[in-house]
């Protein structure tokens, strides 16, 4: 729908072309994974995550809280009914590179992940997260039984060929 938007409006054309991405595989840690099956009737979770009275998740959803701790910023996330690949999704917002999810693991779960955020949108290094929480990658491996392996990957990539500064009237 979009791209028949741009194309009409703005006479945008564009293709897909595979490009190269370093990319985090998200994979199962030594010891195995440490996610709760969840028992969450994930039917008509269309919409934003349902809150309850006290302002914690409700039902099926995925929400991050950032509060300023002592020592910084700290990032609780909080999962309930949600796919691993919903998981690697977020991780690669807060990492700022695309996240593979590799782990094999099928259904929903329920989670809650802590951990201090990075500076800047540069990944930290494992154990560099800010006293009192740790930082993403080792949050990952210690939370969750997850870790974050480093590679290569082809991802499809959307090129535009030719756009137009103004649009085409209605």
């Amino acid at each position: 729908m979009w791209q028949s938007l741009l194309a009409e409006r703005f006479s945008v054309a564009l293709h897909h072309e595979p490009r190269e991405f370093q990319v985090e595989e998200l994979v199962v840690a030594k010891g195995g994974p440490k996610l709760k099956p969840s028992t969450e009737d994930d039917s008509g979770a269309d919409g934003p995550p349902r809150m309850d009275r006290d302002g914690k998740l409700a039902g099926p959803g995925m929400i991050n809280q950032i509060t300023n701790g002592p020592h910084g910023p700290v990032v609780h996330s909080i999962a309930k009914a949600q796919p691993v690949s919903r998981l690697a999704v977020t991780i690669g917002n807060h990492l700022n590179r695309p996240v593979l999810d590799m782990t094999g693991l099928t259904g929903k779960y329920d989670f809650e992940l802590e951990f201090a955020p990075s500076s800047g949108g540069v990944p930290a290094s494992p154990g560099s997260g800010v006293e009192g929480a740790p930082d993403l990658i080792t949050a990952v491996q210690e939370q969750l039984g997850l870790r974050l392996v480093g590679g290569k990957a082809q991802l499809d990539t959307l090129v535009i060929d030719k756009a137009e500064k103004t649009p085409q009237t209605n």
